[in-house]
């Protein structure tokens, strides 16, 4: 499953349809452009807390990976914790791919 998901994220990347990092992924959310908002496992707590608020405002929907930051970022070529998902085709294939 996880190899699938980062595969498919860096698709994503490369087709130009993710926000990556706190900043980016809450004015794609506050603009209405993110479709899902994914988070990895080991974001701090304030951080995780801070996005998950905007997420609710923005009625986003969140999912939290049991992947690493390092290992999420990696498949997009950032070192980075927060992706937004601007796309609705990318992010229904992703829910699908987390519920495998």
């Amino acid at each position: 499953m996880n190899d699938k998901l980062l595969s498919f994220l860096g698709i994503a990347r490369r087709a130009g349809r993710l926000s990556l990092g706190f900043d980016a992924a809450a004015e794609a959310m506050r603009g209405g452009k993110s479709e899902l908002l994914i988070l990895s496992d080991d974001l701090s707590e304030r951080t995780e807390r801070k996005i998950k608020d905007i997420a609710r405002q923005t009625e986003t929907q969140t999912i939290v990976l049991n992947i690493s930051m390092e290992k999420l970022g990696g498949s997009v070529g950032k070192i980075t914790g927060i992706i937004s998902v601007n796309d609705g085709g990318f992010a229904k294939k992703l829910k699908t791919l987390c519920a495998e």
